[in-house]
């Protein structure tokens, strides 16, 4: 195992997110902060490269947690790592786990992935009518660390945002399917709400609100 960089008892607390995605990273900083003040989240490019696992599991806690017990044996940081992805009705739960990967492209593939799979998802739902396309975006977030006595401890949280898939892509912000979902109570989609309005009613946001505390107390034991 790989020790973290070592640092100085007045330094930031630091906890590791296994993910090179940029917007999720600011998005588990601005909600973590609220917890543990002058927090550093690190993502996979701030650390020694290792070998990512595979996400083999056919559940989001699953694969959350394969991800955070590889940060942390890699870097021997707490570490953080997150599955999710959209449920939709009138696919049976799909796609599911497979969410990120529903078109069969990787991000090496050269073609905007995210882009991809909405139109997918899109054409798939294309005979659906308005009323039956309910879904939700699911996430799980797993944590584990070492406690003060030595022992590593694995915790996971689960959080869920329900709504609906429009016919069109609209807004900028957030990542993934957020430009064609519209959440419950709404009329505008994830991809247009403000971002901290987003963090209060998301899957991630309540998952990473729960989880919260559980990090706080991980990283005063681990300092």
């Amino acid at each position: 195992m790989t020790e973290g960089p070592r640092r100085s008892a007045e330094a930031s607390p630091r906890v590791f997110l296994a993910s090179r995605n940029a917007k999720k990273l600011v998005e588990m900083q601005r909600i973590l902060e609220g917890f543990v003040p002058h927090v550093e989240v690190l993502g996979l490019d701030d650390v020694e490269h290792y070998d990512e696992p595979a996400e083999t599991e056919p559940t989001f806690e699953g694969n959350a947690l394969i991800k955070a017990r590889a940060g942390f044996e890699a870097t021997g940081l707490p570490s953080l790592a997150d599955d999710s992805g959209l449920c939709v009705d009138a696919l049976h739960e799909m796609p599911g786990v497979l969410s990120a990967r529903w078109s069969g492209l990787t991000k090496d593939s050269g073609i905007d992935v995210d882009l991809a799979n909405n139109d997918l998802l899109l054409a798939q739902l294309g005979d659906v009518p308005d009323d039956r396309r309910g879904g939700r975006f699911r996430c799980a977030v797993a944590f584990v660390h070492r406690d003060a006595s030595g022992k590593v401890v694995e915790h996971v949280e689960h959080g869920e945002m329900p709504g609906r898939i429009i016919r069109e892509l609209r807004g900028s912000g957030g990542f993934g399917y957020d430009v064609l979902f519209v959440p419950d109570g709404y009329d505008v989609t994830s991809a247009e709400l403000p971002a901290e309005e987003k963090d209060s009613i998301s899957h991630r946001g309540k998952a990473l609100r729960r989880i919260a505390p559980v990090v706080a107390e991980g990283l005063t034991a681990s300092r």
